[in-house]
């Protein structure tokens, strides 16, 4: 079987083929196609299938007082899921891990992942607050950049700030009022 990066790659690919030919479908879309060729009923079930495929992170280490902290995974407040889906899938590129909820009409709770980078979204009241802002350390900000504006996004064309603390910073705001900004290294 093919691995999980091997399987976001085919869903990618095949989104460009078919937008070429003027079929327009999102990521989500063909993650569920893709899904559905490997005999699976559905992305989340090829995601957990494949998940021992994906890289390991690095092990965590220790303090020396036996606590291993692993990274952080920040919550964003989100208002109304097809916007989230269109902007943290579509437009950034994510791939939904999984999401969960209570029941029938319950808010939702969904797992959004991209190069390392895990993020988690919520409609419910009290989980995050608006307006968050999160800090990602990236390699190839300017190719990021490139990708994002080459998608034709209405409602964000992000630039590079380029004197910004730390080295160069592309500051992309989420319809909810969050902003994730993506920042590398200066040389």
């Amino acid at each position: 079987m093919r691995s999980f990066r091997d399987a976001k790659l085919m869903a990618k690919t095949l989104r460009e083929a078919l937008a070429s030919r003027q079929i327009d479908l999102s990521h989500s879309e063909t993650l569920e196609i893709v899904a559905r060729q490997f005999g699976l009923a559905d992305w989340n079930t090829a995601a957990a299938r494949l998940a021992e495929h994906r890289e390991e992170p690095a092990p965590a280490q220790s303090d020396g007082a036996g606590v291993e902290l692993q990274p952080g995974i920040p919550i964003l407040r989100i208002f109304d899921l097809a916007k989230a889906r269109e902007f943290y899938l579509d437009f950034l590129g994510f791939t939904l891990d999984w999401e969960h909820r209570f029941g029938p009409n319950f808010p939702i709770y969904m797992q959004v992942s991209r190069s390392g980078l895990t993020l988690h979204l919520s409609e419910h009241h009290g989980d995050a607050s608006p307006g968050a802002t999160v800090f990602v350390r990236i390699k190839g900000v300017d190719a990021f950049r490139a990708e994002l504006i080459g998608k034709d996004y209405a409602y964000s064309k992000p630039g590079i700030q380029e004197n910004a603390p730390g080295g160069r910073q592309l500051e992309v705001p989420d319809p909810f009022g969050n902003r994730i900004r993506f920042s590398e290294a200066r040389a």
